[in-house]
């Protein structure tokens, strides 16, 4: 689990883990304060800054990845190619590309900024809340994949009739359709109207 520059300097090796903070706000995305990762997602939620990624290869297909196993909220379920939270003060660009470095181990090309959308969503498995403020973003993934086993279990590139096929058959998070749809818009101007998206 990454931690923030400050909270490494502080962690030792017999310590228990640092706790990673999340951004709260306001319904206009203003900083509130702060709050720790899993109190802010525990029923019923505390409204905090997130981001969403989607990034598509030069054939206009959509990059997917399937959440590990082993984490604590929404495993195993497909979702868009990478999303997260912003540390305190840190910039959503800024979060987009460092996590899908992290999770996928490349650095998108072209990333840019697709809007926002708010939205409350229940993890009807853990019991977990997303109240979220989220952050949008689109662009292009032009390198191969190096993704870290410790957050993706799969990966798959899905053309628009690909990716209904897939989500009728198999789980995906709860927020996805929510911000696929936020960040269409944007999608639609960077893969092109033959992309189908």
């Amino acid at each position: 689990m990454p931690t923030s520059p400050a909270t490494a300097a502080n962690s030792s090796s017999n310590a228990a883990p640092p706790a990673i903070l999340l951004e709260l706000v306001d319904e206009d995305g203003n900083t509130i304060g702060t709050a720790e990762k899993l109190a802010a997602h525990q029923a019923p939620g505390q409204l905090h800054r997130a981001f969403s990624v989607f990034l598509f290869d030069e054939q206009g297909r959509l990059l997917l990845q399937r959440r590990a196993l082993g984490k604590y909220h929404s495993p195993g379920v497909w979702s868009n190619t990478c999303c997260g939270h912003p540390y305190p003060g840190e910039a959503p660009f800024a979060a987009a590309a460092r996590r899908t470095h992290e999770e996928l181990g490349i650095s998108p090309s072209l990333l840019a900024e697709a809007g926002t959308v708010r939205y409350n969503h229940p993890d009807p498995v853990s019991g977990l809340v997303e109240q979220e403020f989220n952050h949008l973003f689109v662009g292009l993934a032009q390198s191969a994949l190096r993704p870290d086993p410790e957050e993706v279990g799969e990966t798959a590139f899905v053309t628009p009739k690909e990716l209904d096929e897939r989500h009728a058959e198999a789980p995906f998070s709860a927020w996805f359709m929510t911000v696929l749809d936020a960040a269409r818009p944007a999608i639609r101007e960077l893969t092109g109207p033959s992309g189908g998206w």
